[in-house]
């Protein structure tokens, strides 16, 4: 189960951990002969041990001819084939880079400030979040530098290293609040670029910052005594300013988090091939000398003092054909759920529509199979399937159910796509309002409540009608 809940990203490392506290278990590595038996290798190291003291043989808790004659010992039935020599090999790169924090200590550096600003300057930087922001109170501050650096400073002392660390590169650092880190782009703009003019934009930050967050024009050209086209020039110039200048830093520096899929669909002209992802699935076999040391023992089980060596040998060997036989379980758990899923839902994975897919819930899935609900649970929590249509979560085709007026079974996912359409195709000047989108929904044979709608709508992460106002 355990091995089951781990995607295809995370099982190589879990690979690796098994190898490195089992010796028993090794990667199969290039083109090796896999069919050789244990009865085949030689017996290079039975002159190495000898016997010191003799014991009756009855006493073994197991008998050495009937584990070494067991034919599921063959190293080729010991391996798990994931992968061909064919198969691409991809190694991910990583690369040096200088962090945000060190960005700005080193235009710190080159101000002219004296000792005490360059140590103030220093922890203020040292305290911006990672969008660049400023979050704690100047005055939280200085209470900080008394008490952990004997720094006595003031509010009026701190404003001024802050104003000059607002003056780094990018634009906006240092700022305690959006407006402001907006009014500093703003003003840089103005300073650089003299062909254009910023008064507007600066204007409608400073004093009507509420009523442009809100998306309140009309309060904004009745106060600002401007015209509509003047307020949407000002605007443009806005929404190309940069709210969080620290993420310009820190996302460079990140290492990129990809999706590897553990399943791949191909639609094979019009039929439908699915496929498990084994990139970060080595083989994996039985050490090979932990096979002939264990023979080598078994010729020598009078001698009492390799009892010992014989059981721990035999339990690694164990450990190491349960560790494969649980991985192939785990592959053959996920071809099975996957290909069921796959079936139930075989005209989007087709067409990629997503109003064809059908409502299916973990106990669907788990009746075809014949597997616990919690297994199916398991395997679509943190798997990723690659289509011909995109990347998706397994878990995010499974969706509630409800009638239409005609009486069909139909997806709430159908019914998210519906609702996300209608107002992608509205009039971005007049929004569709909860209300209205009930109504359409209504009309195409969707009978749910406004609640419902504004639920759904906010699962979508798309706001009210109010804030997607344009001009």
């Amino acid at each position: 189960m355990k091995l089951l809940q781990i995607p295809s990203v995370a099982l190589e490392q879990r690979i690796k951990q098994e190898i490195e506290e089992n010796p028993a278990l090794e990667i199969e590595e290039g083109e090796q002969e896999q069919e050789d038996t244990l009865d085949d290798f030689e017996d290079d190291t039975a002159d190495d041990f000898e016997a010191e003291d003799e014991y009756d043989s009855t006493d073994d808790e197991f008998d050495f001819d009937d584990y070494l004659d067991d034919d599921d010992i063959a190293s080729y039935k010991l391996a798990a084939n994931n992968s061909s020599p064919d198969d691409d090999r991809y190694e991910m790169p990583f690369s040096s880079h200088q962090s945000f924090q060190d960005f700005l200590l080193q235009q710190l550096g080159y101000r002219k400030l004296d000792e005490r600003e360059h140590i103030i300057g220093e922890y203020i930087i040292g305290n911006l979040d990672d969008a660049g922001y400023l979050n704690r109170p100047l005055d939280a501050l200085a209470d900080d530098l008394l008490f952990a650096l004997n720094i006595k400073t003031n509010r009026k002392e701190l404003l001024e290293v802050l104003k000059v660390i607002q003056d780094f590169d990018p634009p906006g650092v240092g700022a305690r609040n959006l407006q402001e880190c907006l009014l500093i782009q703003l003003y840089r703009l103005q300073e650089e670029e003299l062909e254009k003019d910023y008064r507007l934009a600066i204007m409608i930050v400073d004093r009507f910052f509420n009523e442009f967050t809100k998306k309140h024009y009309d309060k904004i050209l009745k106060r600002a005594e401007i015209s509509e086209d003047e307020l949407k020039d000002a605007l443009t110039e806005i929404l190309k300013l940069n709210p969080k200048p620290g993420n310009s830093m820190s996302d460079a520096g990140r290492t990129s988090q990809y999706v590897m899929p553990d399943f791949i669909i191909f639609n094979n002209d019009g039929e439908l091939e699915l496929t498990l992802s084994s990139r970060n699935t080595p083989e994996l076999r039985v050490s090979k000398a932990y096979a002939e040391m264990l023979e080598t023992y078994s010729e020598n089980k009078k001698s009492k003092s390799n009892k010992d060596a014989v059981v721990f040998v035999k339990q690694k060997i164990d450990s190491a054909r349960w560790f494969i036989d649980a991985i192939k379980q785990r592959q053959n758990t996920l071809y099975l759920t996957m290909h069921a899923i796959m079936n139930y839902q075989y005209e989007y994975f087709l067409t990629g529509d997503e109003t064809k897919l059908k409502p299916m819930i973990l106990k669907d899935i788990a009746e075809i199979v014949n597997l616990d609900i919690s297994t199916i649970s398991r395997v679509a929590n943190s798997k990723y399937v690659q289509t011909p249509f995109g990347t998706f979560l397994l878990k995010s085709f499974f969706s509630e159910s409800m009638q239409n007026d005609e009486g069909e079974e139909v997806s709430t996912r159908e019914i998210k796509k519906i609702l996300s359409d209608c107002i992608d195709a509205e009039n971005k000047s007049k929004p569709v309002t909860d209300e209205q989108l009930t109504t359409i929904l209504k009309e195409k044979g969707y009978n749910i409540a406004r609640r419902t709608v504004a639920k759904y709508r906010e699962q979508l992460n798309i706001p009210v009608a109010r804030l997607r106002k344009e001009l």
